[in-house]
């Protein structure tokens, strides 16, 4: 079973999207062990202070390394952990590839960053990735981690009730997802494509893949040129 430990100065706002939907069933079926650490209970300052102004100055406050240091060196000392991640501004782009790659793995680590970032010290030695999610400012790395706990969790065996749905999800092969429809199959006189009512499944399948390439090429040139350098290798 999969173990990840959170670690937050804003540990709410992780709580209640852990507790539901897939991943909160992941939990409950035992395939994901999920632990939220709140950084304030590792803080040696008595107001339970986890944050300071900037060597040099300048706005904003920096996350200590303290709290962080200690909160670490705790869990390392229980267990292993294959990666401790850290989702910054100026780390790799996350992709589907690295949630894949992290969803064999036995125990990982999540720092989330607040205010304007953390100790450097703390990146520089106890941090082994570090991802961003996108080209945006957010208030704090909970979000981030929500994202990456997500895309792990939902490929988990057993963690849908389709084992084929994660499978076949944009961006697994470099590609968009084809338009996808459900009952009824006129409305308003909108039509279903036929092929996807005609029982074919193999001229269903085409279809998909074909619509799939269309689109990724129209709405993300940049995935499809991903897709045709992996389509040669």
């Amino acid at each position: 079973m999969l173990r990840i430990d959170i670690i937050s100065g804003v540990p709410s706002l992780l709580e209640s999207p852990l507790s539901n939907s897939i991943v909160g069933r992941a939990r409950e079926k035992g395939i994901v062990d999920i632990h939220i650490h709140d950084l304030r209970n590792y803080s040696e300052d008595k107001h339970r202070k986890i944050d300071d102004y900037p060597y040099g100055g300048g706005a904003g406050m920096v996350l200590s390394i303290q709290p962080i240091f200690s909160c670490i060196e705790k869990l390392k000392n229980e267990r292993t952990y294959d990666d401790i991640i850290f989702t910054a501004p100026d780390g790799k782009k996350y992709e589907q590839s690295d949630a894949n790659q992290l969803s064999v793995c036995k125990n990982l680590m999540i720092l989330c960053g607040h205010y304007k970032g953390v100790d450097h010290r703390v990146r520089e030695t106890l941090i082994t990735k570090e991802y961003s999610i996108g080209d945006y400012v957010l208030s704090g790395g909970e979000i981030p981690a929500l994202v990456i706990t997500d895309s792990i969790v939902r490929i988990l065996p057993g963690a849908l009730g389709d084992s084929e749905s994660a499978l076949t999800d944009s961006f697994q092969e470099s590609l968009l997802s084809a338009p996808v429809y459900t009952r009824p199959a006129i409305y308003k006189g909108m039509k279903v494509p036929e092929v996807l009512t005609s029982g074919n499944h193999k001229k269903v399948e085409a279809w998909r893949k074909e619509k799939a390439i269309q689109r990724t090429k129209q709405f993300r040139p940049d995935l499809f040129k991903k897709f045709q350098k992996e389509s040669k290798a």
